[in-house]
């Protein structure tokens, strides 16, 4: 049974990550009369049509069903509806049902339900980051801080009311930031901005944060850095893209962290086994 709320509580938050990176886009670019920022409001803002503008009704809205239902389209003006959306929803559905299946530590230690929900609700804001990125190659600070302040709520109120070692997992936690974040500021500062943005250093504060060790740090930016070289690679090698060519590495960033989150310490562990002997 609360597989099943997982999968619905997901869809929805997979919605409703669409819904804000394209009202937050809009915003953006709001910069003539026939566009107003207050239309397209996250609390106040009717759901519509991005193309006729027409409001939709609730059966529009039933995540990845009203896709398949429309067969694709618009109900109002049938140009296409594009297939990020139900992509998203289902993506958010398996996060939270693989979050709860993987997560790896028992339910019944202190404090892990908690460390749990934040992780659940930042990664909504990291989905939401990860489509905003992969299009139009920004991070908005509109999502960054707010998924950062869920992170830092969770990981504080662990430490401060559940942790046997506070001192201990504070300066792990430090040192994660240092590491996802500080690795990042530091290219940053020596490239210009040429290497990377400014956005990855701040992405960089809620990854180091949610995972919160030094060691699945540097393994989150391992497993990113691979992503996206297998990911470029074909296209350099083809010439679609060359070596200088920009690519948003937030996804990867993103995508790395839940891998790290669910799987990083038995890979870490392999390893420190396959150093040591």
């Amino acid at each position: 049974m609360f597989i099943i709320i997982l999968v619905i509580l997901g869809l929805a938050m997979g919605s409703f990550a669409n819904a804000l990176v394209w009202r937050l886009f809009i915003q953006h670019v709001a910069d003539t009369p026939k566009v107003r920022a207050r239309d397209y409001s996250i609390l106040r803002g009717r759901s519509m049509c991005p193309v006729c503008k027409h409001k939709l009704s609730a059966l529009d809205l039933v995540p990845v069903l009203s896709y398949l239902a429309l067969k694709g389209r618009c109900r109002y003006c049938q140009v296409r509806i594009s297939p990020q959306y139900p992509i998203a929803e289902l993506v958010m559905a398996l996060v939270f049902v693989l979050s709860y299946i993987f997560w790896p530590v028992s339910f019944t230690l202190p404090g892990q339900w908690l460390l749990f929900g934040s992780w659940l609700t930042a990664s909504v804001g990291l989905l939401a980051l990860a489509i905003y990125d992969a299009r139009w190659m920004i991070l908005p600070n509109h999502i960054v801080y707010p998924t950062l302040g869920l992170a830092v709520i969770g990981r504080a109120g662990y430490i401060i009311f559940y942790s046997s070692q506070p001192s201990r997992d504070v300066l792990a936690w430090l040192a994660a930031l240092a590491i996802a974040s500080g690795i990042f500021w530091l290219l940053f500062r020596l490239s210009g901005g040429r290497l990377i943005g400014y956005g990855d250093v701040r992405l960089g504060l809620i990854t180091g944060t949610l995972v919160a060790t030094p060691a699945k740090a540097l393994a989150m930016i391992f497993f990113a850095s691979l992503a996206g070289l297998v990911i470029a690679l074909p296209h350099i090698i083809t010439g679609t893209k060359n070596i200088g060519s920009k690519l948003p590495f937030g996804p990867f960033l993103i995508a790395a962290t839940a891998f790290v989150m669910l799987f990083g310490q038995p890979v870490i562990d392999w390893y420190k086994r396959l150093v040591t002997g």
